[in-house]
């Protein structure tokens, strides 16, 4: 029974139409896979299948250009934005903003268990009246790269999670959502482009990817329950976990300065970084450090914002673009 199963499976495979299916949906395949994966890629890439699309997009490549920006917007940042970051925490004003900031120091205590993370204390930090007592261990670049790479494959599920309820709410309702869910989505894919870039300098083991799966799994389920309840508990509770990775990237980068992370001195970005986020291509890891900071610094900002103006309220930052836009408009004019 078994042979003659795969004896028809062969001559079913071997028919003409059947073969040219096949061809089809593999040209398919390859054509999605290099129109979503290229324009991040070497510029020097060469051995490519000859189909029409792919070398329009090689040759736009190799001219430096974008042949077709699929990525979501996202910030491009000037030098002084980038060294302009500071690290900040909003005031309580009522318990949902208590219940937050309790959830992220929960969860900041059992990351750093699992991370070994452990710093030495900023001079800011240090209390002029007591002297420091005891010495902290220094965090290595494995150590490091393990911290991003974990922070970072959790980071992108509140965007997610907040913009897939959102467009569910949308199409239940059949209202309109009025900006939020492009500002989410563009969240969590800039996180997912953090932890591509950090995945260029170390592939984690099967038991790393176990953690983060079992993390992602638990972290989505009672976020997305959460956020079904208050949306504004959760993006309130987003801010405070973005102050907390501020710290954390801002740590890093002194570290760097201080000279206790020599591998990554002068360790070139990597392509997708410069790619993405336009660096020059002399960029180092120092570079592509305060880049993820300023985005995390911006989605600080964002999620406060739409906690304090509440779910039912249009997104600011859509309203205040438009405005922006308008009044260029009305200036050329």
């Amino acid at each position: 029974m078994k042979t003659t199963r795969l004896l028809l499976t062969l001559h079913n495979l071997s028919s003409p139409s059947k073969t040219a299916y096949l061809y089809q949906v593999n040209s398919i395949q390859s054509r999605c896979f290099l129109h979503t994966s290229m324009p991040l890629m070497d510029k020097n890439t060469t051995c490519v299948e000859e189909h029409p699309h792919t070398r329009a997009v090689v040759q736009a490549i190799n001219q430096h250009q974008q042949p077709s920006d699929y990525m979501l917007n996202h910030e491009i940042y000037t030098e002084k934005e980038l060294h302009d970051v500071q690290i900040t925490h909003k005031k309580f004003e009522s318990w949902h903003d208590r219940v937050a900031y309790a959830a992220v120091r929960t969860l900041r205590l059992v990351f750093d268990v699992f991370t070994g993370y452990m710093h030495v204390s900023t001079p800011s930090e240090r209390n002029s009246t007591k002297a420091i007592q005891h010495t902290h261990k220094m965090m290595t670049e494995q150590q490091w790269l393990r911290r991003f790479i974990f922070l970072e494959s959790i980071a992108g599920v509140p965007g997610m999670v907040g913009g897939m309820s959102r467009h569910m709410k949308s199409l239940r309702t059949m209202r309109r959502d009025y900006g939020w869910i492009h500002t989410l989505l563009s969240e969590a894919e800039n996180e997912r482009m953090h932890l591509l870039t950090f995945l260029e300098l170390r592939q984690p083991g099967w038991l790393f990817r176990g953690f983060v799966l079992l993390g992602q799994g638990a972290f989505f389920n009672a976020f997305f329950l959460t956020y079904l309840i208050s949306p504004r508990v959760c993006h309130r509770f987003v801010g405070f976990l973005e102050e907390e990775a501020v710290i954390t990237y801002t740590r890093c980068i002194e570290d760097i300065d201080a000279g206790r992370l020599l591998a990554w001195s002068n360790l070139p970005a990597p392509q997708i970084a410069k790619t993405y986020w336009r660096l020059p291509e002399n960029s180092t890891m120092r570079d592509v450090l305060l880049a993820v900071r300023a985005d995390e610094a911006n989605h600080r900002e964002v999620n406060h914002t739409l906690a304090d103006v509440g779910p039912n309220a249009p997104n600011p930052f859509v309203v205040q673009t438009k405005r922006q836009t308008d009044r260029s408009t009305a200036e050329r004019h």
